[in-house]
């Protein structure tokens, strides 16, 4: 799949804090594409340099093969985490006013706000201002302007910030869908869970500096320990030669729980046969580590020494 953004050695610099040093990556066409990193790390640096807010010191970034120029600034649409609403303009006037920047006709712009209105049940709220508007209900506004113009490419910040499950839900179905109709989304956000459900790619961030970045399947492959979970009947005291018991726990009516890492050339299947032979197995299945899981502990790798003592 070829990628629809490509960042090149991307520096930037304020003052005396370096925000990115030598990032590079590549965001495939129509695909979800995880930002991720802890605060401060330069997701966000680099987002208003994607955006053209502010440019990168060296490097570059592409779009679609061609060096970003403000020509493509009509194909990116952008949801900051800092929402941008005129809190006195009605809603229906305020889509308007940002469908029309976005280079929309007044006819293409008002029947695809009605239909998104419509499709968010907001539809009395189009002759309200913002300011009347619940902190959901603003968001569900900053949403619709920022997909109005169907662009190629979302910028979604933290975009479940003030939402309810419910509400939650119904953007995680528009971002699926928009998806479906060709749209590549970068989704910058700290709830993992989201990422763990949406996401096709990750990168992260830390420190400036790319630290991680690929497939979520072939990422989480690569933490794998090789450890399995087993849950069953009986006792297990497992002293082997070819498997190590990481942890065991009893539980009620004589059943335990245990996590059991293999050594190295150790196929599952040897696992489960001894434990056949011991216990009576009632679950086994292999330990995948989270992308919660791989957040941590690829940013405490990369923390100075000094930082992980302190945060130990």
């Amino acid at each position: 799949m070829k990628p629809i953004l490509e960042a090149i050695d991307v520096h930037k610099a304020y003052a005396n804090h370096v925000a990115l040093s030598g990032v590079s990556l590549e965001i495939p066409e129509g695909s979800i594409f995880g930002l991720l990193g802890p605060n401060g790390a330069g997701k966000t640096s680099l987002i208003r340099i994607i955006t053209q807010i502010t440019g990168a010191d060296e490097g570059e970034i592409r779009f679609r093969g061609e060096r970003l120029n403000p020509s493509h600034i009509a194909q990116i649409g952008y949801l900051p985490e800092e929402r941008g609403l005129y809190k006195k303009m009605k809603v229906g006037e305020q889509l308007l006013y940002l469908a029309r920047l976005r280079g929309l006709s007044r006819a293409d712009a008002t029947a695809r706000i009605k239909q998104w209105l419509s499709r968010f049940e907001i539809k009395e709220w189009a002759n309200k201002n913002v300011e009347d508007l619940s902190k959901g209900m603003q968001q569900k506004v900053q949403f619709i302007a920022t997909v109005l113009h169907e662009p190629k490419l979302i910028i979604l910040d933290e975009p479940f910030s003030g939402f309810d499950p419910i509400n939650a839900n119904l953007i995680k179905d528009e971002i699926l869908d928009l998806r479906k109709q060709g749209a590549t989304i970068i989704f910058s956000t700290h709830r993992m869970e989201s990422v763990e459900e949406l996401c096709d790619n990750i990168a992260l961030i830390n420190r400036s500096r790319k630290v991680l970045d690929g497939p979520i399947g072939v990422i989480r492959d690569q933490f794998k320990t090789n450890t399995y979970e087993v849950e069953g009947r009986g006792k297990l005291m497992v002293v082997h030669p070819d498997f190590e018991v990481v942890e065991q726990s009893e539980r009620e009516n004589g059943h335990f729980y245990a996590r059991v890492q293999l050594h190295a050339g150790v196929r599952p299947n040897d696992l489960l046969r001894y434990l056949i032979t011991n216990v009576e197995v009632e679950a086994f299945r292999e330990q995948i580590p989270s992308i919660n899981e791989i957040f941590i502990r690829r940013v405490r790798e990369t923390m100075p020494e000094t930082l992980v003592e302190e945060t130990a």
